[in-house]
């Protein structure tokens, strides 16, 4: 579900009048995306990505994932490209939410990726994460390492009741992350969310990247913990060393890891197994029965977790 706001063909069309789009002929619900409402919009000049921003997205934060996406777009980076408004803004208001229209991009998101695709992934990661460089915005992650022990303390009474001994395994991990958490790595521009769904295909080739609502400036490396954790393991939560070969070395032909970088990612993999599974188990525990918020399985990455602690060297994810 993410259609969290309704919207009326008059509406619409009072929106679009502030664009160069031409007239609405048709328009539709998008149901995948969990934070915000999504239309795709058909008008005489072609297709859009309508996006009303919803109460958990920071209006203030709203330049700095639109302007990255414009400057990914005008640096070789296939992703959506906000449509300007007649004004010259990329950010209007509908039906009470800020909003905004970017380009429509082609291709479908994999269900099953191969470690062709998880090349493909590497790649372009690398490819943005330096396309990334000269933006000049910078937003704080507001997910980091400071972040996890105030939203774990939110849900971890009921985290027992989830799983034995839960609360013992993340108090312990947050305990070792909190001593060991590296803080001088190769920073940048990062996407920080790139799941499956937030990456096209057109075959086996990739198409481009969407949803940068995460994005912010933060270590690379914890970008690539991030996609081996979303990429690389199999849906009995097993590791795919072949899978994480192919992600890791794809992208260190386009941007060679520093030595820090690859000591760092048995660590970095394990706080972003963590990270999720803590915003899965809040959203679990806290989120209201019939709430539009959907809610997704937090044990998954507790065994991501559990794998993590066990690797000693990044080898062991397939980097050569």
């Amino acid at each position: 579900m993410a259609v969290y706001t309704d919207i009326t063909e008059s509406e619409l069309g009072a929106f679009l009048a502030g664009y160069d789009v031409g007239e609405l002929q048709s328009y539709r619900g998008i149901a995948e995306g969990v934070e915000n409402s999504n239309f795709l919009v058909h008008t005489t000049t072609g297709q859009f990505i309508l996006t009303l921003y919803e109460k958990r997205v920071n209006r203030d934060e709203l330049p700095f994932f639109l302007g990255l996406m414009q400057h990914l777009a005008t640096h070789g980076i296939s992703c959506p490209l906000p449509v300007k408004r007649r004004d010259g803004g990329t950010l209007g208001e509908l039906a009470g939410r800020p909003a905004a229209m970017v380009t429509f991009l082609e291709g479908i998101w994999l269900r099953r990726p191969q470690p062709v695709h998880c090349a493909e992934v590497g790649r372009g990661l690398a490819e943005m994460h330096l396309a990334a460089d000269s933006f000049t915005m910078t937003r704080r992650n507001g997910l980091t390492l400071e972040d996890w022990r105030p939203l774990w303390e939110k849900a971890r009474d009921h985290a027992d009741g989830i799983e034995p001994m839960l609360r013992t395994e993340t108090e312990a991990l947050l305990d070792q992350l909190e001593a060991q958490w590296p803080r001088d790595l190769p920073q940048g521009v990062i996407h920080a969310d790139l799941f499956p769904d937030n990456v096209f295909f057109l075959g086996d080739r990739l198409s481009g990247f969407i949803d940068f609502y995460f994005a912010c400036n933060d270590a690379f490396a914890y970008d690539l913990a991030v996609c081996l954790n979303a990429w690389c393991f199999e849906r009995d939560h097993a590791f795919n060393v072949t899978k994480g070969k192919a992600f890791l070395n794809a992208y260190n032909a386009v941007r060679p890891l520093t030595d820090a970088e690859v000591d760092a990612l048995p660590i970095l993999s394990a706080g972003a197994a963590l990270r999720f599974m803590l915003t899965r188990l809040y959203d679990w525990v806290m989120t209201p029965e019939g709430s539009l918020v959907v809610k997704k399985d937090p044990l998954e990455y507790l065994a991501k977790m559990r794998f993590h602690r066990q690797v000693r060297a990044a080898s062991e994810y397939g980097l050569d």
